[in-house]
């Protein structure tokens, strides 16, 4: 018996972990599959540009597409699988994305040209932008909100993890291109058979008025004891409140309403600045940058491989601490690393102290900027976008951000090379430098403090006008 008289069994205990956590962390495997080849694929271009240019006789404006490629697919493939999730539902949406994953992989292996590379890089782009705005919005939908930081930050970890496996891949300079490629397809095909096995989202099934199989599924993810009706009302008095709306209010049409405009400019605003902060420059364009200052093919890969490293590393260690730091506050604090590391980056090559007795401190410098940059801003691209937006526009939201992000990705891969050229590496640093003290700048004025809040609180929130960093408290 208890102190209070009640038998054991009589009162509540924890569910069954296996109940409870076993279709979470699958799908947070689903959700780390996706980004590793999403790293991968974007990641592995770096040294493979290298052997690229040699087999396909390809200059600076030839590399700059074949890089950008990829992204031009992802702005594409975010806006597609935008209107896929919403009527198909999360779940056919990314099995659709694991198959488009196996097909660009092997179009690109045995591309015959750089034309028909570069194709293939649009193909392999559709399903890394559709992964980008799927999967995390799909791991947020299941997760309880005192863990979906770190479950949608696997994403996060497994983007680090493609882009380290790339870089080593790289660095042997002995695996072919093709091979390197097209071996993408096997994590593809593991991703689609893994996602054959979860559940929809049980927010769709309450916006397509299957409560009862939402039910069902919030059961297998809560566990037995979970006050499951209680979050399905939530759900429904939500999805009956913004059915009850005119279909201006849902969708992308739903975006232009005025009480969304905050979460739009936060979410495309912090997607924008992940990229403008410089992290693609060093991912993409490390290796070419460094050998064309002197560093000889080895030694720029294998500072590719430390970089690579340094990013994963920054990625765990925030999916561990980003739930209870805060999303806000380790922005604020990472972000001024990232700008001084530019900084310091850009004075020595301005200063001519870019030569081989200079290595430690350019690398120390680049490692630096992973660093802080990595285990701050990087964070919360994809995390803030699955958490903000309402349920009626959630899906247009994310691929609104997606398509920003990707955007600018693709203008900077496109021209970086050719702003390198024509004002020289130091002076390019310092511009992206001061894109990261606007980051700051934005990030304090702009994000509230989302963590520990559930996504019906934070589109109770957004609703009443209340979507200020003053509004919001740590749950």
């Amino acid at each position: 018996m208890s102190p209070a008289g009640t038998p054991a069994s009589e009162q509540e205990r924890p569910a069954p972990v296996d109940k409870v956590r076993g279709p979470l962390l699958a799908a947070a495997g689903v959700s780390a599959i996706s980004a590793l080849l999403y790293g991968y694929d974007t990641g592995i271009i770096s040294g493979a540009l290298l052997q690229i240019a040699r087999d396909f006789d390809t200059g600076d404006a030839w590399e700059q597409v074949i890089a950008a490629s990829i992204l031009f697919g992802a702005v594409i493939g975010a806006l597609v699988c935008s209107r896929l999730s919403e009527r198909w539902g999360r779940r056919r949406t990314v099995l659709t994305i694991a198959a488009v994953f196996a097909i660009g992989a092997l179009a690109c292996a045995f591309a015959p040209s750089k034309e028909m590379l570069s194709l293939g890089r649009i193909v392999l782009g559709l399903a890394v932008g559709g992964a980008t705005q799927t999967v995390p919005m799909y791991v947020a939908e299941l997760a309880p909100p005192k863990i979906r930081g770190r479950l949608v930050l696997t994403f996060q970890v497994g983007i680090g993890v493609g882009i380290v496996i790339s870089t080593i891949v790289g660095a042997t300079e002995v695996v072919p291109w093709r091979v390197s490629i097209g071996s993408a397809a096997v994590p593809a095909l593991l991703m689609f058979v893994l996602m054959l096995r979860l559940p929809e989202s049980p927010r769709w099934l309450v916006k397509a008025g299957d409560d009862d199989r939402a039910r069902e599924v919030l059961g297998r993810i809560r566990g037995e004891h979970a006050d499951l009706d209680a979050e399905v009302r939530e759900m429904k008095e939500l999805e009956e409140a913004e059915r009850a709306g005119s279909s201006d209010e849902q969708g992308w049409r739903g975006l232009r309403q005025a009480w969304v405009r905050p979460a739009l400019i936060v979410g495309c605003g912090v997607a924008i600045f992940t990229q403008l902060s410089g992290i693609e420059m060093i991912i993409y364009y490390a290796p070419t940058i460094l050998t064309d200052n002197g560093f000889s093919e080895t030694a720029a890969l294998r500072v590719s491989v430390a970089l690579g490293v340094t990013y994963l590393v920054m990625m765990v260690v925030g999916l561990a601490i980003v739930d209870r730091v805060g999303r806000r506050r380790l922005t604020l604090v990472m972000v001024p690393g990232a700008a001084l590391s530019l900084a310091v980056l850009g004075l020595l090559f301005v200063t001519g102290n870019s030569g081989r007795g200079s290595t430690p401190f350019i690398i120390a410098c680049l490692v630096a900027f992973m660093f802080f940059n990595a285990g701050g801003l990087q964070l919360m691209g994809w995390l803030t976008g699955s958490e903000i937006y309402p349920l009626a526009v959630r899906g247009a939201g994310t691929a609104a951000q997606s398509a920003a992000l990707w955007s600018t990705n693709l203008l900077i891969t496109l021209t970086l090379l050719s702003i390198i050229n024509t004002v020289g590496v130091g002076q390019t640093m310092w511009l992206y430098a001061l894109f990261n003290v606007a980051a700051w700048v934005f990030v304090w004025r702009r994000m509230p403090e989302l963590t520990g809040h559930s996504l019906e609180d934070i589109e109770g929130r957004l609703q009443k006008g209340e979507f200020a960093p003053k509004d919001f408290q740590r749950a």
